[in-house]
């Protein structure tokens, strides 16, 4: 009689090893893993990503790996509401993309009432550019680069005038967004912009790492280690900032 439990317990053993979850297949399908990482509850930072292309009013082909700027909005508003959240810490390795889309979101980044730090890695190219320097401390790693050029026209506005005196106003709306928001002057961006060479039959500058740190694009070279601990320093400057005013 004393057996005959244990037998049971053998036997249901291998039952339950078989049934695997539907959530924890979809986990296997979609991220290439099993062991998920989740933010702890008492969080107070948000981690948001931006890879590939910045999508905006145009929805790209299936196959590319996309942004989407109305993701990436209500995003923001919510952590801007959100009392849990102290900080944004920014990943970047985006190819660049529309040109409207990245500039809203580099807005809304800039004016965000928490402190904010962002970090370069693999790539922040074109108008991945104003998106890295919208935050209020910037990192790059030490392989990572970014591609300054000028506007690219997409077939949307038609008209040779026309089409000129709006790329011209669109390209100064970029220059003029990433002079205020970082240390690089408006004649060594253009410089950067417009240099011929550089970039295979193409106009533009490609910086890595140092680079763009030596130019005054970005704060800092260093990794998710460093932009963490930025950031935590951030908070806390910023939560004293507060107390000092209530009291």
């Amino acid at each position: 009689m004393e057996n005959e439990p244990k037998q049971n317990q053998e036997e249901q053993e291998p039952q339950n090893e078989e049934k695997q979850p539907s959530s924890l297949i979809d986990k296997i399908q979609q991220l290439g893993q099993t062991n998920v990482p989740q933010l702890s509850a008492d969080s107070r930072i948000h981690c948001l990503t931006i890879v590939g292309q910045i999508e905006g009013h145009l929805a790209l082909p299936p196959q590319n790996k996309t942004t989407k700027y109305e993701h990436l909005i209500p995003q923001l508003v919510a952590i801007e509401q959100n009392p849990k959240i102290e900080g944004v810490l920014v990943i970047l390795n985006t190819v660049g993309g529309d040109v409207e889309a990245g500039l809203a979101i580099s807005e809304m980044l800039a004016t965000l009432s928490k402190p904010t730090v962002s970090i370069v890695l693999g790539g922040g190219h074109s108008i991945g550019v104003p998106i890295a320097v919208s935050c209020d401390y910037s990192f790059i790693a030490e392989t990572a680069t970014m591609t300054i050029h000028p506007i690219r026209l997409t077939g949307l506005v038609i008209g040779v005038p026309q089409t000129f005196e709006y790329l011209d106003k669109m390209q100064e709306r970029v220059v003029s967004f990433v002079t205020k928001h970082s240390h690089i002057s408006e004649e060594t961006f253009k410089d950067l912009m417009f240099a011929k060479g550089n970039l295979t039959r193409d106009i533009g500058t490609n910086v890595i790492g140092a680079d763009a740190v030596q130019s005054g694009l970005i704060d800092e070279v260093g990794g998710i280690g460093q932009a963490m601990e930025k950031l935590n320093e951030l908070i806390e400057l910023h939560r004293k900032k507060s107390e000092a005013i209530v009291q």
